[in-house]
This record gives structure tokens, C-alpha cells and sequence, in this order.
């Protein structure tokens, strides 16, 4: 679909996700229907050949710039094509670096979610910014520190993959916790 006025008015006629090409395509971010504004982003043919092929090359290395666009919709794309490469170490810091509103959050990973859901050691669901407390005393891999019986951990984040893992800050360090050693808070 060729790119409409405000869209090729909003991108200045260049490609929202690597700022180099030349826009060419209106992207609707899914799950999104509405075809407005909000919801779509301006994209040059080699990048929405990558997205087409799921492509999770270097190629997206790109994302680092466009992640910190003012548009929900860039950043919801931006982070979604960084989570299907989050295996790459250059993705991961990309998404740590990166503190988006929770409905961009959502919006972004939707696109990964499955029917199993996040449940907590009680067998209480599990969302995005919820608060836990540790049931347990967990030894942090790759740090110096072990994180206390009792320690609340704020702003969760659901592992889209694994309904047994969920991600949390304790002691400024982004790490993995499983479910079965957490209570809602």
C-alpha cells in the first residue's frame, strides 16, 4: 500500500525503522485493524522484505535508533522485530537499554503470545508490571549477589516464550526468575 500524506508527512519520506531508504509502504502494526495513523509505519521496501522473510540477521542492528521514536507504533515494531532476535547479544542490550510504556510493551509482544499463561507458585496469573516477592532465596548467576527470601521485585516482565520464566530488576540487574519461586504481590 503506497503511503498516504500524513504518514509521508510524519516520516519526511524516509523509512521509520532504518532512516536511510526512501519510504515506500504503509505497515500496519498488527494486532491492530484500524488503519490510521497510530497504528501503521512508514517502511522502504528492504525492510519490510525482512519483516515479510523473519529475518533475524544483523540487519536489524538498525532498530537501535528507530526503538527511541517518539511514535508508539515505530517502537512497538522496533521492539518486536528486537525480541525475535533477542538471542543476539547486541538485541538484548538494545532491549534492556530501553524502557517503553507498558501498552507499547504489550502491543509489541503480542504478536508472541500463547494460549499458556504466567502463573505464580500459588497458581495466581501473572501480567506484565506486576509486583512479586521472592518465596525463596535465589542465587543470581553471573553476579556476586543472592537475592533474600522476601525481596519484591516491581514491574515484571513475562517471558513471551517460556510461562515458567519471567524477568525482573533486583539490584539494578535485568535477570530471569522462574515462576515457581514467586508470590503476587
Amino acid at each position: 500500500m503506497a503511503i498516504g500524506a500524513k504518514l509521508s508527512a510524519r516520516c519526511q519520506g524516509v523509512c521509520e525503522l532504518c532512516n536511510e531508504l526512501e519510504a515506500a509502504q504503509e505497515y500496519l502494526v498488527s494486532p491492530k485493524t484500524e488503519e490510521s495513523l497510530d497504528n501503521q509505519v512508514a517502511v522502504c521496501q528492504v525492510c519490510l522484505d525482512a519483516i515479510t522473510a523473519n529475518d533475524t540477521s544483523d540487519y536489524w542492528r538498525c532498530l537501535e535508533g528507530s526503538i527511541w521514536s517518539p511514535e508508539p507504533s515505530v517502537q512497538a515494531l522496533s521492539y518486536r522485530l528486537l525480541s525475535a532476535c533477542q538471542g543476539e547479544e547486541w538485541a538484548s542490550n538494545i532491549l534492556n537499554a530501553v524502557e517503553l510504556d507498558e501498552d507499547v510493551r504489550q502491543w509489541a509482544l503480542s504478536t508472541f503470545e500463547k494460549a499458556d499463561f504466567h502463573k505464580d507458585a500459588f497458581g495466581n496469573k501473572l501480567e506484565n508490571g506486576d509486583t512479586i516477592i521472592l518465596t525463596q532465596g535465589l542465587n543470581v548467576k553471573g553476579t556476586s549477589f543472592m537475592a533474600a527470601k522476601g525481596t519484591m521485585v516491581r514491574k515484571i516482565r513475562l517471558v513471551p516464550d517460556n510461562p515458567e520464566q519471567i524477568e525482573g530488576r533486583i539490584n539494578d540487574q535485568m535477570i530471569v526468575i522462574l515462576t515457581k519461586f514467586v508470590k503476587k504481590s
